[in-house]
């Protein structure tokens, strides 16, 4: 399990990594990307948050300028990877609040898969949006990453 999640915390590296440097090519950022690649950074950092019992440093829609994005990546990264390794059961149960308030329960693997889809389900929205203002989206598949 500790491969299979390395190996996943790196592909969404690289994805975000590529994304970040693409993005600070621009002269100007789409508002839509601003706001959903801060949200996923955001919610990384949470997930990790929930995880090692920490408060979390961010709210989750906080938007944060595209020159803090590349460290609060590179910590968000950091902290995950330390998670895995430090892991001794992926099937532990971690109970913690939502945003609203509400109480619930998920296994570590469960957090930790959620983070790598969520990342990806946004950057299919990021694309969407680096297309509808003119600019072409950059392959980010995991195909793509494994050549």
């Amino acid at each position: 399990m500790e491969a299979f999640f390395n190996e996943i915390f790196d592909y969404n590296f690289q994805c975000n990594k590529r994304l970040i440097d693409e993005c600070s090519k621009m002269s100007e950022l789409p508002p839509r990307t601003m706001s959903l690649f801060s949200h996923v950074l955001n919610a990384h950092h949470l997930w990790n948050a929930r995880i090692i019992s920490r408060p979390s440093e961010y709210v989750i829609w906080q938007e944060h300028d595209i020159n803090d994005w590349a460290d609060i990546h590179y910590e968000n990264q950091r902290s995950s990877f330390e998670i895995v390794s430090n892991a001794d059961n992926f099937d532990k149960r971690i109970d913690f609040e939502n945003s609203e308030g509400r109480l619930f329960t998920n296994t570590i693997k469960d957090i930790l898969f959620h983070i790598i889809n969520h990342s990806t389900n946004h950057r299919g929205q990021i694309a969407v949006d680096f297309r509808d203002n003119g600019e072409n989206p950059i392959g980010l598949d995991y195909v793509y990453y494994k050549r």
